[in-house]
């Protein structure tokens, strides 16, 4: 299997980066902000759902012409707590301004917010994928809510 590599430019790329991003798992320590270089950065093991959603790989997502970022229900100091991706969500700003706020939607309520000068980011595979310890199940009626699988490498 190749490894993914994909850049986004529009709202439209972003939706495809989301789909391959969808129950992405990572460590918080892992997620970081350089604002003298306007970049947001994770590393993240991505469910390959393209492979049949049965094995992980490790994945870097960046999004650079970041200018601004907020969090809701993110736990800042415990470094070793592990998110679930959800989503990656676009509201632009308007008008003729390419930028606007992407959210990366987290399991459990969460999300960070990047205020960007327009959509500039990629996702790059990082390594070969490994067994997928568990899969997860966003249609669970017993528990009445998505079950996520935390598992980090």
């Amino acid at each position: 299997m190749t490894r993914v590599k994909l850049a986004a430019a529009d709202a439209e790329d972003l939706g495809i980066l989301s789909a391959r991003l969808q129950d992405a798992a990572g460590q918080l320590k892992n997620i970081t902000w350089l604002p003298k270089k306007r970049r947001f950065a994770m590393i993240l093991n991505r469910l390959q759902w393209e492979a049949g959603g049965k094995t992980r790989v490790r994945a870097g997502l960046h999004f650079d012409g970041v200018l601004k970022v907020e969090s809701h229900k993110v736990k800042r100091g415990a470094e070793d707590a592990v998110v679930s991706l959800l989503a990656l969500r676009y509201a632009p700003a308007g008008g003729e301004d390419p930028g606007g706020v992407i959210e990366i939607v987290l399991a459990g309520g969460g999300a960070i917010r990047l205020t960007v000068e327009c959509i500039d980011a990629e996702l790059a595979d990082l390594t070969a994928p490994w067994a997928a310890r568990g899969r997860p199940d966003h249609e669970d009626p017993a528990r009445g809510t998505p079950d996520h699988d935390a598992e980090t490498a």
